[in-house]
């Protein structure tokens, strides 16, 4: 049997649009999840054809199954990960299992935000920085003397923006460095200069050093306790200067790293001082990304992506082109989920692609502490980037999250 084996999945987004994608193309779909509450509702899973419940970051446990589903019958055509903390596992597996081309080195690299930064630390594309190894402490004025605040604090293995945090001052810093080495004593932090301008996400594929982008999209952020993206835009036609300017920084990010083949993703800010790299993931968005890159131009980015570690030629070719806008919607107080209403009003407004709501009934709800606490979201269409704006956030506005203290 011809087997892609997965390291994890969510319940929904790009990870499982994956697994349902490598089962249309006739895949024996494999999951290694150490996840407990996924194997209770195994039958939810429908395209999973084996579950196995293991310790995903046991990367010799991973390899005696490997070699079981072998010794089986299994043909291991490509092992992957859609997941953040699991894509150096899977890329690692794949050096000894199926060769893909990807390098499981420079993986391990950008899946550290403080390795990346020092990495490309000579890039005008970087912004000023300065890293605080674990259990390391300093005074801001011995830190990185070109930077001035605010600043941003952050985890060197945050994800989903849980730890990741602004400074206005020196005793916010302090405060935010404590706090960060106490939770994570193990990880280095990186104090940088917080860049003023417009955010975009480029998601892009790499396939033998050829470099595809497959959609680039506007962000809308939310400041609360944490910077919450709640909107993405994805731009059918895209201004000559962002192509020009996202153009060179991904080529230069590619060439820096030596990437053969793979998948990544970039967030940068438009600044006056130019383009500056906010992160780099090794893997397409999670969330509705891929649901977003399919409404806009008409393919599948998770297929794609899964022919690529296949050895094939992926192709992002669009065939048709709209504008796209995702609205995620968040809760301002905290409280237990009594019911949600208006999900059908909002599946049929104007120009609406798909609307999900993610919590059940008696789920505590809170106000957005990382991107996980987005609670819904709503996928739209339209002629215009206004256009396709207006009827997501319209849609977005039926819904309501009746709460109970």
């Amino acid at each position: 049997m011809n087997t892609i084996i997965f390291i994890g999945t969510n319940k929904t987004g790009s990870s499982r649009d994956a697994i349902k994608a490598a089962e249309r193309m006739g895949f024996f779909t494999v999951v290694f999840t150490n996840n407990e509450k996924q194997m209770q509702q195994r039958k939810e899973f429908t395209d999973v054809h084996e579950m196995i419940f293991m310790d995903t970051n046991n990367i010799s446990e991973m390899k005696n199954k490997i070699n079981a589903l072998m010794l089986r019958g299994n043909e291991i055509k490509t092992i992957v990960s859609f997941i953040d903390s699991n894509v150096h596992q899977a890329s690692i597996l794949c050096d000894d299992f199926c060769q893909n081309g990807t390098s499981s080195t420079m993986i391990k690299i950008m899946e550290s935000k403080a390795e990346t930064r020092t990495f490309l630390c000579n890039q005008p594309y970087t912004p000023n920085f300065s890293i605080l190894n674990p259990g390391e402490t300093q005074s801001f004025e011995t830190v990185n003397p070109q930077l001035i605040f605010p600043v941003m604090v952050k985890s060197s293995k945050s994800t989903g923006s849980k730890d990741v945090l602004l400074a206005e001052g020196i005793e916010q810093l302090e405060n935010h460095v404590v706090r960060l080495q106490e939770k994570n004593a193990d990880e280095a932090i990186i104090i940088e200069e917080y860049i003023v301008g417009d955010q975009y996400l480029v998601e892009a594929l790499v396939y033998n050093n050829k470099i595809q982008i497959a959609g680039i999209i506007k962000q809308e952020i939310t400041q609360g306790k944490r910077f919450i993206i709640t909107g993405y835009g994805v731009l059918a036609e895209v201004p000559s200067d962002i192509i020009t300017g996202v153009g060179d920084v991904l080529d230069s990010v590619i060439s820096k790293f030596g990437i053969k083949n793979g998948a990544l993703h970039l967030e940068l800010r438009q600044s006056k001082n130019g383009w500056k790299l906010i992160e780099i993931n090794p893997r397409i968005s999670g969330g509705a990304m891929n649901q977003m890159i399919q409404a806009a131009f008409g393919f599948n980015l998770v297929e794609e992506t899964l022919k690529l570690y296949l050895g094939e030629s992926p192709s992002i070719i669009p065939r048709y082109r709209n504008y796209v806008f995702t609205q995620y919607l968040i809760v301002s107080e905290k409280g237990i989920l009594e019911k949600v209403t208006g999900k059908g009003r909002a599946r049929k407004s104007p120009g609406v692609v798909k609307v999900y709501v993610k919590p059940k009934k008696g789920t505590q709800l809170i106000p957005p502490l990382s991107m996980g606490h987005r609670y819904a979201y709503v996928v739209a269409t339209g002629v215009s980037m206004e256009e396709a704006k207006k009827h997501a956030k319209n849609a977005a506005n039926e819904i309501t999250f009746h709460l109970a203290e």
